[in-house]
């Protein structure tokens, strides 16, 4: 026995140095590169580096700029250009920066409010790096007065179109079972206008985030990731709530999740926009986002209407699905990253489009239950008709 067992243990321990012998073998071929090269004594054709301004802020002073290396290489800042002038500029910590570090210039300009600038900034190996300031206009500072004024855009933008579109819940009651089919092919269509919405802004970001990053890729890891664990998720509470009144609630809930992650988005769009001085636009996102929000609350609602839901849980959704635009709203308006704003907006595709699954799955039941084809012609024109909508109020936005 006592042989056994200590057969056992050797037959483990080569079984995990047999797992952990081709790391150890890469480790040291690495280390080999690192230490003598590859051999290749080729000059380099130029230096490459790469400087990238994350946040231009316009204070009484002048502007502060925090710029990123996201090269392979540290690089050091030699003199700072504003508006083809040469400007005396400081720098906290160093006009060196490490590879992934930050730094933040202080240049005392005279900007002129209204008046769009532009900073460059000059390295030591001559390449040049610019940001533009499309209208000058002080940042606003992180103080109380503004965090309330955000939380209320976030709250008109998010929560109230939300719950205004949870209003029609009793009216929608009164449908049949294919009028019911109907609302959730409508939710579908809105879903579906959402998710390729999210994508598409998600790319936009990605694309200005550091090269190195990939925030494109970001979108996409993203979106499957999110995709694939609400469906594990989902799956594996399946057993657990067999009830349909139940299983309704848990949909409505996802998809107020889904939806807030975009509204998210939007948040950020508005707070960056009066974070730059583009107030019009900003009055201009407010509207167009509220009136393109309206319909979200019926799509929340569909999978309820076979369900008797409390008023406390309409109160949850709206919520739910309204709340996260004051977030965004605040992190556009103060602190903004296009890298995890990027990321999030691949999260927010990824849980819609698990939400679509699951009410077309709802869709097929119901409808095999009637003895009726799950894509007639009403359910083909109201998933229409919720893509045309949301299509029609983003046009709103966007022009």
């Amino acid at each position: 026995m006592q042989n056994e067992r200590v057969n056992k243990k050797f037959n483990k321990s080569i079984v995990w140095l047999l797992g952990i012998l081709p790391l150890l073998l890469l480790a040291v071929m690495i280390a080999l590169i690192g230490t003598w090269g590859t051999g290749v004594k080729e000059q380099q054709a130029a230096p490459i580096e790469v400087l990238n301004i994350e946040r231009i802020i316009l204070t009484d002073d002048g502007f502060e700029v925090r710029i990123l290396n996201s090269g392979p290489k540290e690089l050091t800042v030699a003199q700072v250009v504003v508006d083809d002038s040469f400007w005396n500029a400081t720098y906290s910590p160093s006009p060196t920066i490490e590879r992934f570090e930050s730094s933040t210039v202080s240049i005392p300009y005279p900007w002129v409010e209204g008046d769009p600038h532009e900073i460059k900034f000059i390295t030591t190996n001559g390449l040049l790096f610019a940001g533009d300031v499309a209208a000058a206009m002080k940042t606003p500072v992180a103080d109380a007065n503004r965090f309330l004024q955000y939380s209320l855009i976030g709250f008109y933008v998010g929560v109230v179109p939300v719950g205004l579109g949870l209003l029609w819940f009793p009216f929608m009651r009164r449908f049949s079972s294919r009028g019911i089919q109907a609302v959730m092919a409508f939710t579908v269509g809105l879903l579906f206008f959402l998710a390729v919405d999210t994508i598409q802004e998600g790319l936009e970001l990605g694309i200005e985030a550091p090269g190195v990053f990939q925030g494109t890729g970001l979108v996409w890891f993203g979106a499957v990731l999110s995709f694939l664990f609400l469906l594990a998720l989902d799956q594996t509470n399946s057993k657990k709530t067999l009830n349909t009144n139940d299983n309704g609630k848990r949909v409505s809930f996802k998809i107020a999740g889904g939806i807030g992650l975009h509204n998210l988005g939007e948040g950020l769009a508005i707070g960056a926009a009066f974070a730059t001085g583009e107030a019009a636009l900003g009055t201009f996102l407010i509207i167009g986002f509220t009136l393109h929000n309206i319909t979200e609350g019926i799509g929340i609602a569909a999978p309820l209407l076979k369900a008797k839901p409390k008023l406390k849980t309409f109160f949850a959704l709206a919520v739910l699905g309204g709340a996260p635009a004051i977030i965004g709203t605040w992190i556009g308006g103060f602190v903004f990253n296009q890298t995890l704003a990027a990321l999030f907006f691949g999260i927010g595709a990824g849980a819609i489009v698990q939400v679509i699954y699951v009410i077309l799955k709802m869709i097929i039941r119901d409808a095999r239950a009637d003895g009726t084809p799950s894509v007639s012609w009403l359910n083909f024109g109201s998933l229409t008709l919720g893509v045309l909508l949301m299509y029609v109020t983003a046009l709103l936005v966007n022009f």
